[in-house]
Order: structure tokens, then sequence, then C-alpha cells
């Protein structure tokens, strides 16, 4: 019977009530536990009872939420211990040119997010999810499904804006930056959201299921093999990107609600190029190489081999630069308010993307920020132009108009103009 019914903790409650004649007996609820019968209070099982108006034949199946007895629990569910162990960031060896970039899109999302190509097998998906343990702590509204911010009204939906103008309290809770994996098969529904189904079928109403854009809204949208997502889902990014809002017109329901990202992604040039529209509107640009070095090579491999082995173990010994690093984040964040950069370095920094024939002003606005969020991150409260070298390159490189014919990097062009100018 045990092995029949589980684990001796559990139980199969059953109720048959068939209501046909006078004749036909009814069952009283039982509860069957290995070795007895008891009455009373039931563990959750199922109950069976006919729908009203329907044949004798015809039983529905509902579960019973009933009162379990502390002493027969098992043992409690450590959701902690039992989740997907993520690789630290601070074990990641090399690769400084793509932490770096990580970094400053989270001291500033407004730098617009970070585009990472390079090799397979190099880290970048492995690195990017690592992020995770260092985002910091936002306030949100509480139970709003876009992640509303209570003070920003640019950040909030319009539901939580009316209550707002209306002089309401709304509840606030804080909540860590949330980061959401768009797979390259998702439809599009899923991305913007669209009719709740079981709203209109149980009750018969019109109702909005928010979608990808809208769980990332506030927080970092990631696209693993981003080249090779489907145009019309290009186009769907492209337009929130733009706007920070995402509308959605379908079914007889219209709709906009906030939806600004960190947008980042991924992938291997050899897969095919990006188009030009998008790789515009990601802020920064990182490179990756496969590293060459037999030394740090072989750390890399041991460093994994630990890590799968006991990811839990590794994941303590990394502890401390993970609290330091994140201790960084949050204090760059705080001050990046009050970082100054010279009208001088910004005269230069503008001067320099000019003269490299960079289409519109992005480039500009993408510099400035990048180099004071590098300051604030490094603890000063102004920008030199050593801040600048170090992020002018991620900021223009793709950017730059391609040339066929052209074998050299289009980051070393951009460091070259950039010691021109700044001599």
């Amino acid at each position: 019977m045990a092995s029949l019914l589980g684990t001796s903790s559990s139980a199969i409650c059953a109720s048959h009530s068939l209501s046909s004649s006078s004749s036909t007996p009814s069952i009283s609820p039982i509860c069957f536990k290995p070795g007895k019968i008891c009455g009373g209070k039931l563990n959750a099982g199922i109950q069976i009872r006919p729908k009203k108006n329907r044949s004798r034949h015809h039983l529905s199946v509902v579960n019973v939420a009933t009162e379990i007895n502390s002493t027969e629990q098992v043992g409690k569910f450590d959701s902690k211990k039992s989740a997907r162990p993520v690789y630290p960031f601070a074990a990641i060896v090399g690769q400084d040119e793509m932490k770096l970039c990580l970094l400053l899109n989270v001291i500033d999302p407004k730098i617009g997010g970070v585009m990472i190509m390079g090799d397979r097998g190099t880290g970048k998906s492995t690195t990017v999810r690592s992020l995770v343990d260092l985002l910091p702590e936002i306030k949100v509204v509480a139970g709003d499904p876009y992640n509303s911010d209570p003070l920003d009204p640019e950040f909030m939906g319009v539901e939580v804006r009316e209550r707002v103008e209306r002089g309401e309290q709304v509840p606030v809770v804080a909540t860590k930056i949330n980061m959401v994996d768009l797979p390259l098969g998702a439809t599009e529904d899923r991305v913007c959201g669209t009719i709740d189904i079981e709203k209109a079928l149980t009750e018969g109403v019109k109702a909005f299921e928010p979608g990808l854009l809208a769980k990332a809204n506030r927080g970092i949208l990631y696209v693993d093999e981003v080249n090779l997502l489907d145009d019309h889902l290009v186009d769907v990014l492209l337009d929130s990107a733009a706007s920070g809002w995402n509308t959605v017109e379908r079914e007889g329901i219209s709709i906009s609600h906030p939806a600004r990202f960190i947008l980042i992604g991924s992938g291997n040039p050899e897969e095919g190029e990006l188009r030009p529209q998008l790789l515009d509107r990601f802020g920064m640009h990182a490179q990756v190489g496969t590293v060459r070095d037999a030394d740090l090579r072989v750390k890399i491999v041991e460093e994994r081999a630990r890590f799968d082995s006991n990811p839990q173990d590794f994941r303590e010994t990394y502890k401390t630069e993970q609290d330091k690093l994140q201790d960084q984040i949050s204090n760059a964040r705080s001050n990046l308010a009050s970082v100054q950069i010279d009208r001088e370095l910004k005269v230069k920094i503008s001067k320099v993307c000019s003269e490299l024939n960079v289409d519109g002003l992005r480039g500009d606005i993408v510099t400035n920020r990048a180099a004071k969020a590098l300051a604030a991150l490094k603890g000063k409260d102004r920008v030199t132009a050593d801040d600048v070298a170090t992020v002018i390159p991620n900021c223009l490189r793709h950017r730059l108009r391609k040339d066929p014919l052209e074998s050299i990097d289009s980051g070393v062009l951009v460091s070259e103009k950039f010691a021109e100018v700044f001599s």
C-alpha cells in the first residue's frame, strides 16, 4: 500500500456523492493512510462530485484544500539551495572589457545596454548571467506587473499613475533588479503581451496578460545569439527601445505600459551580422576573444571544474569579493549624480565623433554617460581623460560605417583618433 500511495505522510481522500436516486448509497469522506483509516482532518487529496444538471456518470475532479498537521511535514523546501547555482561574477577570469561594460550599464541604465560579440565558448552568456548576484535593489509598487516606480511618473504604469494622481497611498516594496531572458523561439504574443485567455473563458471579460517586456521594465532584457533573432521580434525591440513604452493593439485590447530596460545581447559574428538599426540601439559594444595564455586557460578549466563539483562551496569562496563588488556598485549608483565632466572634455568627445563620421548624436551622449559611470565606479567626483580613453572605443566601435576593404579593427581606429584629438 505504501509503495502505491507514496510517502508515509501522504494520503488519498475520496468523496463519492452520486445523486441519482434515494436507493444509491452515498459514501462519506474517508482518509486512507498506510496501516489505518482515519477521519476528521483531511490531507490535500482529490474530491469527486457531480456537476449540477448533468448525468450521474459525469464527474468533476477538484482539489481539496485542507489542513495539514505540522507533525506530518517531512521537511521544508529551501528555494535558495535548490535554485540553479550561478557562476560568481568575481570568478570570471579575464574578459575585462566585457565585465566593465556590464558594470557601467548597471551603474547607469541610461547608457543603453551592451552588445557582446565574440568566439563561441568564451563565457559570454556565463558572464551576463553571473551579473544577477550583483544587481542592486530598487523600490517598486507592490503587486504591479510592470515594476512601476512609486516616485517617477516616467516609469509608472497607467493604473499606478492614476492612483497616485488621486492621492492614494500605493504600497511599496524593495526588490532586486530583474533579469529576463528572451529566447530565440519566443512568440510576439509572449514578448509584447496578449489577451488573458483564462479570464476570457471563465469570466467573459477582456483582460491583458503582460509579456516579457513588462517583466523587464526597470530591469535587464538578455538576448543570447541576438543576431539569430527573428526580424519581427527585432522590430518589437526597436520600437520599445526607441520610445521606452510598449503599445499593444490586438483582439479589442488597446494598452500601453512602460518598457525601459537594459538591453544586453550576445552572439557569434560567424553566425551573421546584426541589423544596423538594432546595433545602434546598444549603448556599448564589447569584443570578446579566446584566451591564448596557457596558464590562464588552465586556471579557467580548474575553476570551472571546482564549480561543477561543488557549486555552493565554490560560490562561498568568492563571497567576500562579491560583497565588495556589490557595495562598490551601490556606492557608484548613489554618487553618479554628483560626478562632473568638464566642458573641454565634452568638446573633444564630440570632435572625435565628428571626425569619425559617426551618424547621429547617440555616440556623444553614451560616451559622456559611460565616462561618468566609470568615474563613479572608481570613487571619483570628476571625469578625466583616462576615463574617456577607457570607454570611448566601446561606445563608438559599432557606430562607424563599415568598409569591406578595411582590415583594421574599428576600435583601434577610435583609439587612434582619440589620441590625435586629446594630444
